[in-house]
């Protein structure tokens, strides 16, 4: 009996210090994403960003995908992809505002997809 208290303590412990591990991490990786989104952002508002602004980003999403891939659904990381990539487009042709808007997207995502792995009845059930 007691064997199976000091069992169930220590799992849910461990469950713990996974759930805790895995929304810090994924949190500060897109607090990274998210300054380097930023920056670009001003970039292209004051009209002043190049395609190699947006590849830094790019790079920067890339190295953070290779570690997220175990957290986050193929879904949110095709469309990451394809938001990165089509304001590499957009800035390369100079056209700002839709550059801007789909850079608020990028934006909008980094602030989302973190909340999906806090703790919190709706997550849970």
């Amino acid at each position: 009996m007691v064997k199976s208290v000091i069992s169930m303590v220590i799992v849910a412990l461990i469950l713990a210090a996974g759930v805790i591990y895995e929304t810090t991490f994924i949190r500060g990786e897109f607090t990274e994403l998210t300054v380097a989104t930023e920056t670009l952002y001003d970039k292209i508002e004051s009209e002043t960003a190049t395609e190699n602004d947006v590849y830094v980003l790019q790079n920067k999403w890339v190295s953070a995908k290779e570690k997220l891939h175990a957290f986050i659904s193929h879904n949110e990381i095709r469309e990451f992809d394809m938001w990165i990539a089509e304001t590499v487009n957009l800035v390369a042709a100079n056209m700002w505002d839709e550059a801007l808007s789909k850079t608020e997207v990028i934006l909008e995502l980094e602030e989302q997809i973190p909340k999906n792995f806090n703790v919190s009845f709706a997550n849970i059930f």
